[in-house]
Parts: C-alpha cells; structure tokens; sequence
C-alpha cells in the first residue's frame, strides 16, 4: 500500500531531514522523493493488521468487539445467530491500527442464508493477522469440526479467549484452560469477561504487539466499513430479536429505503421483510401495537448512535422465502 503525493499528511514529522534539495527542482520529483521518506518513516514505526474474532453463537463475540472499539457497532441480544455478517470495527492508536472483525457464531447450516454468513466467518478468517477464538467457560467443541481442522493448521497467532469467567468458579476455569491446551496447544489462552470489562485491555495490549508493521489501511478517524443505513438496519433487527420469539426474529430481514439527516434530524423510512403472510399479523400486532415498540426501542437507540433527535417509519412486507433466494440474499448484502 502507497501514498499518492497529493493524499501526504500537511506536516512532515521533524526527524525526517534532506540534508540538501538544491539538487531537486521538479516539484513532482520533490514530492515523490518526500512521499518516500514519509512512507518509510511510518512502516519503520507504525502496525496495523486484521484481527478476526470467531465462536460458537452467544460467546460474547460482539460484546468484546463493542468494549474495544467503545461503540455499539454490534447488536447483543440473547437469542442465537443474532450477528449475520460481518463487522469491522476500527481502533486507532497514534502508532498502530487494529481492525477487529466480528463474526456470526458457527453453526450448521440449515438454509442458504446461513451458508452465506458462514462464507463471512471463512472470509474474514483468510484475511486475519491473527485469530481470536472465543469461547464460553464449559464448552468444550467447535460446532464445524472441518472449520476447527482449519483453525488448527493456521500459520498465524491464535489466540483462545475463555468468555464469562464472572459466571463460574477457579476450578471450572482451570479444566477448562487444561481442556482448550489439550486440542489447541500452539494457542495462547487467556480468561476473560467481556460483560465486566475483566482482563479485556491486557489481551487488547497483547494483540497491539502481534500486529504486523505496516502503514493504516484506513483512515485514522473511521470507525467501521459499514454505511449508516446498516446500522439502521440493526437497530431494528435487534428490536425484532428482543420483542419476538420462535421463527419470527430469524425469518425477518430489515432495508432502510429512505435516510435523510439535517441539522437538527434524521427522517428514516424502513422496510421489514417477512416469509409469510401469519408473521407479518404477529409482528404488526393489534391495531399496530407490536410494530411501534420495535419503533420507538430503535428511534432510542439511534438517537444515541447519532447523537440527535431520529423519526423513524416502519412498514412491513412479504417477501417468501427470501432466506433461500440468491437473488434476494444479494440484494440484502449477503452475496456478492
């Protein structure tokens, strides 16, 4: 990765001297020449790398994820597969630049939208630096046996994270630790709770130091890959997930069709899809009931994502069988 001259930052740092430009008098040469210094100074100096966090579902991939980045970029509810794709999120430092990458949780899949969220997990395992792999305290196993096969033969740093320690005791952590050495012995292992923040900034400090030298791969102020409207889209995913039980959460997909923000609001209009013509009465509800807490849940949390005063509208359609269409898994995001 490059610079080009017209992208160099406005001040070069003092310790970068030319001892003489008289011989310089092409101003392209010059700022060739300077792009050069610049670049070498910031890979003698600067890391950056990919780091992906993989699990089973509800190992609190996301949460982790949430806790480093110090925003909600990931939606936590309690229910399984509550992630569908892939998310990065970007962390900053003077001298480094991490790219964490939150994953769905590893399943068997039933149908082809969750072979699509699995391509996200294999996706985001090639382009790692290093692996995280998180698990819960007690589980013992990898719910794709031929993905943790994988897992074993990588050549990067991997590093097993043992989640929600707060919720056990000393001895079932010391069984635990003794049975993940067992099937990961390459792996470095370190308990942790995501929920307390117990642990987290030591393993963040360990991850800073296995990043490859390199320049940023993104600017310093971005925080994610993701648009606005994603964001929306989850918002309102993650009221579903919290109002609603058995197929409904896992039937709905949600597509922002309107955002348009001023000063003071954003105006958003928003589209949920259902399968079948029984889940579009349960989620609308009586008279409307259900459908505007979804509403009013996702305009709260907006407005604190945003940081301003959020309209939000609501509509709901049928869309049959959208979970095993191509076509509509592309136009939802989750193929190419």
């Amino acid at each position: 990765m490059g610079y080009e001259p017209n992208e160099l930052p406005t001040a070069l740092s003092r310790d970068i001297v030319i001892e003489d430009t008289n011989f310089i008098s092409n101003d392209k040469y010059r700022a060739e020449l300077l792009c050069t210094f610049v670049l070498l100074k910031i890979m003698k100096e600067h890391k950056s790398g990919f780091v992906t966090i993989i699990g089973n579902p509800n190992v609190g991939k996301s949460t982790l994820m949430n806790a480093w980045v110090g925003e909600r970029l990931s939606i936590i509810t309690s229910k399984a597969q509550t992630t569908r794709h892939r998310i990065l999120g970007i962390i900053n430092g003077e001298d480094f630049q991490l790219i964490l990458s939150d994953t769905p949780g590893v399943i068997q899949p039933n149908y082809q939208m969750q072979n699509s969220m699995m391509d996200f997990v294999k996706g985001a395992i090639e382009d790692a630096d290093a692996l995280i792999y998180m698990i819960e305290i007690g589980e013992t196993k990898m719910k794709d046996n031929i993905l943790f096969s994988r897992i074993k033969k990588l050549k990067i740093p991997l590093i097993v994270l043992i989640n929600k320690i707060d919720k056990s005791n000393q001895d079932d952590l010391k069984i635990s630790i003794k049975h993940w050495k067992n099937k990961l012995p390459d792996a470095e292992i370190y308990p942790l709770s995501a929920l307390t923040g117990f642990y987290i900034e030591e393993v963040f400090k360990h991850l800073i130091e296995k990043l490859p030298i390199a320049p940023p791969y993104y600017p310093k102020d971005q925080l994610t890959d993701k648009p606005e409207r994603f964001f929306v889209n989850e918002s309102i995913r993650e009221q579903i997930l919290e109002h609603y039980d058995k197929e409904i959460p896992y039937a709905v997909e949600v597509m922002t069709e309107s955002f348009e923000e001023n000063e003071k609001i954003i105006h958003i209009r928003s589209l949920i899809y259902v399968e079948r013509q029984t889940q579009k009465g349960i989620l609308i509800g009586h008279k409307g009931s259900a459908i505007k807490k979804v509403g009013i849940g996702a305009r709260l949390t907006l407005q604190s994502f945003f940081g301003k005063k959020v309209n939000i509208e609501l509509f709901v359609k049928v869309n049959k069988n959208w979970r095993n269409s191509s076509s509509q898994l592309k136009r939802f995001g989750y193929q190419n």
